[in-house]
C-alpha cells in the first residue's frame, strides 16, 4: 500500500515537471526566438564589431609607439579589453542569428561567457582608474607624481585583469549549456538553474559583483569628476582648451557608466530576483537587449582616448590630413599636467 502511494506521488511530480517544462519551453520559444533577440541583438553586435574593432586596434598601435605616460597605460589596456570584447562578440552574433543554438560545446560556452563578462568588468575598472588618474593629475599635480608612474599604472592594470578574471571562476566551474530537443537547440548561459540562482547568485555572487564592478566604480568616478570640475573653475587653472577637454572627458566617461552599464546591471539584478520568485523570464529578454546596447561603449571609448591622450589626438589629426595648430606657448605647469 505504501509503495502504491509512493508511486502515485512520483507520477504526480513527473506530470508537474513535464507541465513546467512544457510551459517554460513555450515561453522560451516565444521570447528567446523573438525578432529582438535573434535579429536586433546580433545586428547591434555586428555594427559594434565593425566600428569598434578597427578603432581600438588603431588605438593600440598608437599607444604602443610611445608608452611613457601613466594615463596611456590605462588607455592601452582599455583598448585591449575592447578588442577582446568585440572579438568575443563574433560568437554571440553567430549564436543569436542561429536562433540561440550553441554548436561549439560546453567548454567554449564557458570560455566565451567568462571572457565576455571579464572584458566588460575590466573596462569599468579601467575607466575608473582613468578618472582617478585625471583627478590626481589636475587636482594634486605635484603631490601625486610619486604615485603616478608608468610602473604603478601597469601594476594597477595587472591587478584589474586578475580581479576580473578571478570573478569569472563561478562561470567556468559550472555547466552553462542546456539542450532543448523539442526546440532542436542547445542554449549557452541563457537558461539558469533556479535553485543555483537562489542559493548562490542572489545571496553571494551578485551583491559582490554589482558593488565591486558597478556601484563602487560609479561613486569613485563621480567623486573624481566633481573634484576635476571644481579645480577647473579655480582662477589658477588656465587654458580654455584644457578645460573643455577635461569637461568633455568627464561627460563621456559618466555617460558610458550611467547609460551603457547602468541599465544592464540593474535589469540583471531584477531578473535574478524574478527567478528567485519563480516569475516570468521576460525580463531576461530585456536584459539581453540592454547588454547589446551596453556594447556600444566600445565605440564610445575612442572618445575617451581622444580627450585623454595628446598622442591619440595628434594621430587622429594626421589621419585626417590636418595639422594641429599650437595657439599659445605651453606653460610648464600645463605641460606637467599634460603628462597625465
Amino acid at each position: 500500500m505504501f509503495s502504491d502511494k509512493e508511486t502515485m506521488v512520483n507520477s504526480t511530480q513527473q506530470i508537474k515537471v513535464k507541465q513546467v517544462h512544457r510551459t517554460f519551453s513555450q515561453e522560451f520559444k516565444e521570447h528567446m526566438n523573438s525578432w529582438w533577440v535573434t535579429k536586433f541583438v546580433p545586428s547591434v553586435y555586428t555594427v559594434v564589431f565593425l566600428v569598434a574593432l578597427p578603432l581600438n586596434i588603431t588605438a593600440i598601435i598608437v599607444f604602443l609607439v610611445k608608452v611613457k605616460k601613466p594615463a596611456v597605460v590605462y588607455l592601452l589596456n582599455l583598448a585591449a579589453a575592447d578588442v577582446l570584447f568585440v572579438s568575443i562578440l563574433l560568437f554571440h552574433i553567430v549564436y543569436r542569428f542561429s536562433g540561440n543554438n550553441w554548436l561549439l560545446g560546453e567548454g567554449m560556452c564557458r570560455f566565451v561567457t567568462a571572457m565576455f563578462f571579464s572584458s566588460m568588468r575590466v573596462s569599468i575598472l579601467l575607466m575608473t582608474s582613468i578618472s582617478v588618474d585625471r583627478f590626481l593629475a589636475l587636482v594634486y599635480p605635484v603631490q601625486s607624481l610619486p604615485w603616478r608612474t608608468v610602473r604603478q599604472a601597469w601594476l594597477v592594470c595587472c591587478c584589474i585583469w586578475v580581479i576580473s578574471l578571478v570573478s569569472t571562476v563561478p562561470i567556468l566551474i559550472r555547466q552553462l549549456t542546456r539542450p532543448f530537443p523539442d526546440l532542436n537547440i542547445t542554449t549557452c548561459y541563457d537558461v539558469q538553474d533556479a535553485e543555483l540562482v537562489e542559493r548562490f547568485h542572489v545571496y553571494y555572487y551578485f551583491p559582490f559583483y554589482i558593488t565591486l564592478f558597478y556601484f563602487l566604480p560609479l561613486i569613485i568616478t563621480i567623486f573624481c569628476y566633481i573634484g576635476i570640475v571644481r579645480s577647473l573653475r579655480a582662477p589658477s587653472m588656465k587654458g580654455a582648451q584644457k578645460r573643455s577637454r577635461a569637461v568633455l572627458l568627464s561627460v563621456v566617461v559618466l555617460c558610458v557608466f550611467v547609460l551603457c552599464f547602468g541599465p544592464a546591471n540593474v535589469i540583471w539584478f531584477m531578473h535574478f530576483l524574478q527567478v528567485y520568485n519563480q516569475a516570468s523570464n521576460f525580463l531576461y529578454i530585456v536584459y539581453i537587449i540592454s547588454v547589446s546596447m551596453s556594447s556600444v561603449s566600445c565605440c564610445l571609448d575612442p572618445l575617451i582616448y581622444y580627450y585623454a591622450s595628446s598622442e591619440w589626438q595628434r594621430h587622429v589629426y594626421s589621419l585626417l590630413g590636418c595639422k594641429r595648430e599650437q595657439t599659445q606657448p605651453v606653460d610648464p605647469k600645463d605641460k606637467m599636467q599634460e603628462s597625465s
